[in-house]
């Protein structure tokens, strides 16, 4: 074989085995990527795993039953105080059936104007609130509910009280009477019905 053929059998013999390396390279780097990838992949996934975990762990930790607890108080004897000081002082005698008193306040005439305050909790779980006070003005009625507008009347063991819709509460009502010194509201969430009853229920 001449000089000249044996050059070009080893140059071809040198480019394929230049071919062979950057394949083998080739593969070995794009094994790599790929190994890279699968590990990125189950790092990710056994991570997001261990936060499920720990999130489940205190959402059981930490949850709650929601069960509102009403926490009773007795009002009666505060009533008949109020009474002897102010005799227009009105209270629920009894009170309607399955109806929780929550919240009581009587300001005496030394810190005038005079008011009283009851809250109660109906068997439904909703608002029934009491405010008394002898100012029979409007600053009290606007002071204890804020912007209101007329809704027709209701009549209570033959009196007649003023219906009220609250404009800055939601679903909120009042009955309100004012006459003989003093101005009387009913208000809540409660409905209408459950106020006449709590209003009939006043003595």
């Amino acid at each position: 074989m001449s000089s000249t053929g044996q050059g070009a059998s080893s140059e071809a013999e040198a480019r394929e085995k230049a071919r062979a390396r950057a394949e083998a390279i080739a593969y070995r780097e794009q094994n790599r990527k790929d190994r890279a990838k699968a590990r990125t992949l189950t790092n990710m996934v056994w991570a997001l795993l261990a936060c499920f975990v720990v999130v489940a762990f205190l959402m059981i930790v930490t949850w709650r039953p929601k069960h509102e607890q009403v926490k009773a108080v007795e009002y009666t004897a505060q009533l008949e105080d109020a009474k002897k000081v102010a005799p227009w002082v009105r209270g629920p005698e009894p009170m309607p059936s399955g109806w929780t008193a929550t919240s009581v306040e009587f300001r005496a005439p030394e810190q005038a104007p005079i008011t009283w305050h009851l809250g109660v909790v109906t068997n439904e779980k909703k608002y029934v609130g009491l405010e008394q006070s002898n100012v029979t003005g409007g600053k009290f009625q606007s002071d204890k509910l804020g912007r209101t507008s007329d809704d027709g009347t209701s009549t209570v063991a033959g009196v007649t009280w003023q219906r009220k819709v609250l404009l800055d509460r939601k679903q909120e009502n009042a009955l309100v009477l004012v006459g003989s010194g003093a101005t009387t509201i009913v208000t809540g969430n409660a409905g209408y019905p459950a106020l006449e009853a709590f209003a009939s229920a006043l003595r």
